[in-house]
């Protein structure tokens, strides 16, 4: 580990962001142009003193996953983000086509989106990032690791993971999750990560092996949802999905008409998700 160079790196990298890059507001008295020590932290989800101590050059070796944090929190290219895991003396992580690094573009768009819910997800349903008003809807689907990093993984293995759809859409959600899987497990191959997905569904789920059957592909997302959440209740939303040049990551966003009832359950989760996000202390 180089901790000069990435010391140097990230302070370089923090000076070239804007607040308004990241969704920040501006206030009238900041003196600095780029972003502050605390904000990237907050972005990545550590505390100030530790990304500080890697600023100063005196910070321990960061974990694979607290390089993958600062690399969307700094919006960091591909290249950029391989520079980082070298010089933090970590592999790079490959490039196969189901990469799991937050395209920029789609990071820039989720910047802008804070007062509806917003998350990336990439070709086998994993939460790559969430807003905060996504996390109050969804839970925070980062948290997940190994095969539970997948939502499709998670639909057919843990009930919990249905209690936010109706019962009546189950079957609906079910086969959009087969389909879409069966198109990833098309382009990246029996030996990819779709693949080893493939091959865990099918001997923990019925339904699943059922549904695989059909060989429907398709990158399938719903135009209207219907979505429960324990403390507001049920939610009409629509639904829209924004996909790389690829196809290998979608931004999905959910919205509701002006001045509907979901709109109004909406702005109180809002206030929800900032009470618990303000509740919790920063991790390191």
């Amino acid at each position: 580990m180089d901790r000069q160079q990435l010391a140097d790196f990230l302070r370089r990298r923090r000076a070239d962001l804007r607040p308004e890059d990241v969704g920040i507001a501006v206030g009238a008295r900041r003196r600095v142009t780029g972003l502050r020590r605390g904000e990237v932290a907050d972005l990545a989800g550590m505390s100030p003193d530790y990304y500080t101590r890697l600023e100063q050059g005196r910070g321990p070796q960061p974990s694979e996953q607290m390089l993958g944090a600062l690399a969307r929190a700094l919006r960091l290219t591909a290249d950029e983000r391989d520079h980082l895991y070298r010089i933090s003396g970590r592999n790079a992580p490959g490039r196969p086509p189901l990469d799991t690094h937050v395209a920029p573009q789609l990071q820039r768009v989720l910047d802008c989106l804070d007062h509806t819910p917003a998350l990336v997800l990439s070709s086998l349903a994993e939460t790559l990032v969430q807003n905060r008003l996504a996390a109050t809807l969804f839970g925070n689907c980062t948290r997940f690791t190994g095969l539970a990093r997948s939502g499709i993984y998670r639909w057919f293995t843990d009930p919990a993971e249905r209690a936010v759809y109706p019962d009546a859409h189950h079957p609906r959600q079910s086969r959009a999750h087969v389909a879409s899987l069966r198109l990833a497990y098309g382009l990246a191959g029996t030996d990819s990560r779709a693949g080893h997905l493939v091959r865990a569904l099918g001997k923990e789920s019925d339904e699943f092996r059922q549904l695989w059957r059909h060989h429907e592909v398709a990158t399938r997302f719903d135009d209207h949802k219907t979505l429960l959440h324990p403390e507001v209740g049920a939610m009409e939303l629509d639904c829209q999905a924004l996909l790389t040049e690829d196809q290998s990551q979608t931004l999905l966003v959910l919205s509701a008409p002006p001045r509907s009832e979901a709109a109004e359950k909406l702005a109180l989760l809002r206030v929800l998700g900032h009470e618990q996000f303000a509740a919790r202390s920063p991790e390191v």
